[in-house]
C-alpha cells in the first residue's frame, strides 16, 4: 500500500474530490470557496494524497512568520489506518523544514484519540486547551506543538 500513495500539491481541479473527503471527515465541513481561497493564499500549502489516482486525503499548512499552523488533515474514512495521514504529516514537516520554520502547531478535538496518537508519534506535545473551540459541538481542542531543530 505504501508505494501506491502519491503526495502532491493540491490544485483547483482537485476540489470536488477534496470536498468529498472533507464531507466524510467533518461535521462542519469547509466550503469549496474556502478551499479555493486557500489555494490563492501565498502563505498556504495544501497537499493531496492519491491512491491509484484517487484523492483520498489532504492536508493544509499556513506559514506565519517562523511558525506553521496545520489547518487540517483529513483522510477518507475507508482509507484510514493505512499510513496515509502519516505520509501527509511527513510531507508537511518537510515543507516546514524547507521553510526554516521553528515549529508547527495545530488544534485537535480532545475526543479525537486516533489523531492525537498520530501527532504524538511525530513528536507533537499538548501545550494548551481551547475551551468550546468547535462551534458544532462546543467541544474543547488541545493545542499541540512540534518544534523543529533548525
Amino acid at each position: 500500500m505504501e508505494s501506491e500513495i502519491v503526495i502532491r500539491q493540491m490544485r483547483c481541479e482537485d476540489l470536488d474530490s477534496v470536498l468529498e473527503v472533507e464531507k466524510k471527515s467533518f461535521t462542519n465541513p469547509w466550503s469549496r470557496l474556502m478551499f479555493f481561497d486557500e489555494l490563492q493564499n501565498p502563505r498556504a500549502h495544501y497537499l493531496v494524497a492519491e491512491v491509484s489516482g484517487i484523492i483520498v486525503a489532504y492536508a493544509g499548512l499556513w506559514t506565519i512568520m517562523d511558525e506553521g499552523h496545520i489547518t487540517n488533515i483529513a483522510v477518507d474514512p475507508s482509507y484510514r489506518r493505512m499510513g496515509i495521514g502519516s505520509r501527509l504529516m511527513e510531507s508537511v514537516i518537510e515543507i516546514a523544514q524547507r521553510s526554516k520554520l521553528r515549529g508547527l502547531t495545530l488544534e485537535v478535538r480532545v475526543s479525537n484519540t486516533e489523531a492525537i496518537s498520530m501527532y504524538k508519534r511525530f513528536g507533537f506535545k499538548i501545550e494548551g486547551l481551547r475551551k468550546n473551540y468547535y462551534s458544532d459541538t462546543h467541544e474543547d481542542a488541545f493545542i499541540m506543538w512540534y518544534y523543529l531543530d533548525i
